[in-house]
C-alpha cells in the first residue's frame, strides 16, 4: 500500500509539473511592455510580450496586455478590415484568462477589462447591443471581484469610471440600466476613481498613468470641473513629448475646453518617431485646433484625416469644418464639394456628426462673421473674439437665428472672461427667444447659466437652469447637452 501511495504521489507531482501552473505575473518585462503600449509604441510592447510568452509560457499577463495593443489602433482608427482580422482574439484571450487561478484578483479583473475594451470597440463599429452586454458583464465581474477582493484597487478605477458615467444617464432611460443591473452615481464613482489615484498599493503605481486618462476625461466631461482637470495635469507634469497617448489626450481636452493654444503646442512638440503607432485621430484633432486659430493650413490636416481615416466617427463633422474653411476663404467650389460629401461619408453616432448633416441638408451657410467669432471663441482666443463681435450689434443682423447666435456667442465670451453678470444677461435673452427653436443656443445658454449659479452656490437657480436645459426639445446636440445637465443636477443634489 505504501508503494502504491508513493507511486500516486510521484505521478501527481509529475502531472502538476508537466501541466504547469498558470499565473498572472505582472513582472518587469510585462511592465515595460505595458508602458510602451500605453505610450502607443505598440510594436515595441508586442515584441516584449512575445519574449515573455517564450520564456514564461504559463504567464497569462502577456495575453492580457495583447488586448491593450489591439485596443488603441482599433478604437482610434476604426479600420473595418483590421476589426474583422482581430475580433476573434477577444474570445481567445478570455479563454486564456479563464485558465488562471480563480483565487487571484486578476482572474475576474482581466476578463472584465477585456470585455470593457471590446465594448468600446464595438460601439465604434455600430454593434451597440453587443457593446451594452459587454459593459454589463464587465460591470458585474468587477462588482463580484470587489466583493471577493476589496483591497484590490484596480477594481475601483474601472468600476468607479462606469458608475460615474452611468450616473449621467437621463431619468427617462434609467429603466434600461436598472434592468441591466448597472446603477450609477457620479459621487460614488469619482470617490472610487480618486481612491485609486490616491492609493500607494503596488497595483495603483503600476496602472497610475492609465488612471490619469480616466480621471481627466471624467472630471472635465462628466463632473464639469475644468479647473480641476488642468490643475491636475499641471501637477502631474505628464510627459506629452514621449507619450503619444497623453499628447492626444491633452490635445483633445484642450480642444473641448477652449485651450487651443495648449493643444497645438503639445502636438507640435511631441516626439514624431517611427516607433509610434499611426493614429489618424491626430490629424482630426490638430486640424480642428488650428481651425479655431483661423490658421491658413488647417485644411491640410483635415484633408489628411478625410483621405486616410477608414472609420465613421467624426467624418461628417470634419467635412463640415473643411467646408467652413473654404467658405471663409471665399472658395465656394471647394466648400460645396466638401459639404456634398457629408451626405455620403461617415455615420451619425455623435451629436456633432448629426449637426453637420442637418446643416448640410438645410442648404444654408453660417454667417461668416459669426462663424469666425465662434471659431475664435471655441479655441479660447477670447480677446480676439470679443474685439471682433463688438464691432457689430444684434440689430445689424436681420435673420432671427443670427440674432440669437449673436446673443449666445457674446454671452459665452463674457462667461469665459469672468464677466458673469453680463453673461447671464445675454444667456437669459438667448433662452427667452430661442427655447422653442431648433438651434442649440438656448439649451446651451441655460446649461451655462446653471454652471454660473452652481459656482455661486445658488443651488435652486442652478437646478432650475439644468432642468430647463433638459426640457428643450428637438435642438442640435440634444444628447450631449442633456447628459451635461443631468450631471449638473446630480452634483447640485449631492447624489
Amino acid at each position: 500500500m505504501r508503494i502504491v501511495v508513493s507511486l500516486l504521489l510521484v505521478l501527481s507531482i509529475g502531472l502538476n509539473v508537466s501541466a504547469g501552473q498558470k499565473v498572472y505575473d505582472f513582472n518587469s518585462r510585462c511592465e515595460q511592455a505595458y508602458d510602451a503600449i500605453m505610450q502607443l509604441r505598440i510594436n515595441e510592447g508586442k515584441a516584449l510580450l512575445e519574449e515573455e510568452k517564450k520564456d514564461n509560457p504559463d504567464n497569462l499577463i502577456p495575453y492580457f496586455l495583447d488586448d491593450y495593443a489591439d485596443f488603441f489602433p482599433l478604437f482610434f482608427n476604426e479600420d473595418p478590415a483590421e476589426y474583422a482580422n482581430k475580433r476573434g482574439s477577444r474570445s481567445f484571450r478570455l479563454d486564456k484568462m479563464d485558465e488562471g487561478p480563480e483565487d487571484s484578483p486578476y482572474y475576474l479583473y482581466t476578463q472584465a477589462v477585456i470585455k470593457f475594451h471590446w465594448a468600446l470597440i464595438k460601439v465604434k463599429f455600430n454593434e451597440k447591443w453587443d457593446a451594452t452586454w459587454e459593459v454589463r458583464k464587465a460591470y458585474m465581474m468587477l462588482k463580484d471581484n470587489q466583493r471577493k477582493f476589496p483591497n484590490f484597487v484596480p477594481n475601483r478605477l474601472l468600476l468607479g469610471s462606469m458608475q460615474t458615467v452611468f450616473g449621467t444617464i437621463p431619468d427617462g432611460y434609467k429603466w434600461i440600466t436598472n434592468i441591466l443591473g448597472m446603477k450609477g452615481s457620479i459621487k460614488e464613482g469619482m470617490n472610487n476613481v480618486n481612491a485609486f489615484i490616491d492609493s500607494n498599493a503596488p497595483e495603483a503605481r503600476l496602472l497610475r498613468e492609465e488612471s490619469y486618462y480616466y480621471y481627466c476625461y471624467l472630471t472635465l466631461f462628466v463632473v464639469n470641473k475644468p479647473e480641476d482637470t488642468w490643475t491636475f495635469l499641471q501637477r502631474k507634469q505628464l510627459d506629452t513629448k514621449n507619450n503619444y497617448l497623453f499628447a492626444l489626450m491633452v490635445a483633445n481636452l484642450a480642444l473641448n475646453n477652449q485651450k487651443a493654444a495648449t493643444g497645438i503646442k503639445v502636438l507640435q512638440e511631441r516626439n514624431e518617431g517611427s516607433e509610434y503607432a499611426d493614429i489618424q485621430y491626430y490629424n482630426y484633432v490638430y486640424g480642428l485646433l488650428k481651425l479655431t486659430r483661423l490658421d491658413t493650413d488647417a485644411h491640410v490636416y483635415l484633408e489628411r484625416f478625410i483621405n486616410n481615416f477608414k472609420g465613421k466617427f467624426y467624418l461628417k463633422e470634419c467635412l463640415q469644418r473643411l467646408s467652413w474653411f473654404y467658405y471663409m476663404e471665399g472658395n465656394q467650389t471647394a466648400a460645396n464639394k466638401y459639404r456634398q460629401m457629408i451626405f455620403n461619408k461617415g455615420g451619425l453616432e455623435t451629436d456633432a456628426d448629426k449637426q453637420a448633416l442637418k446643416e448640410a441638408e438645410s442648404g444654408k451657410w453660417p454667417n461668416p462673421f459669426l462663424l469666425k467669432v465662434r471659431l475664435l471663441s471655441d479655441g479660447g482666443y477670447f480677446n480676439e473674439a470679443l474685439k471682433l463681435i463688438l464691432t457689430k450689434k444684434s440689430t445689424d443682423f436681420t435673420d432671427i437665428s443670427e440674432k440669437l447666435e449673436y446673443a449666445y456667442r457674446l454671452g459665452r465670451i463674457y462667461d469665459e472672461t469672468g464677466q458673469d453678470d453680463k453673461a447671464i444677461q445675454m444667456y437669459d435673452a438667448t433662452v427667452k427667444v430661442g427655447a422653442n427653436r431648433p438651434e442649440y443656443y438656448a439649451a446651451r445658454a441655460s446649461l451655462q447659466m446653471g454652471y454660473i449659479y452652481e459656482k455661486r452656490n445658488d443651488k435652486a437657480k442652478a437646478m432650475q437652469c439644468y432642468q430647463q436645459c433638459m426640457t428643450m426639445k428637438g435642438h442640435d446636440y440634444k444628447n450631449s447637452l442633456d447628459a451635461r445637465a443631468k450631471a449638473g443636477i446630480q452634483r447640485v443634489s449631492g447624489s
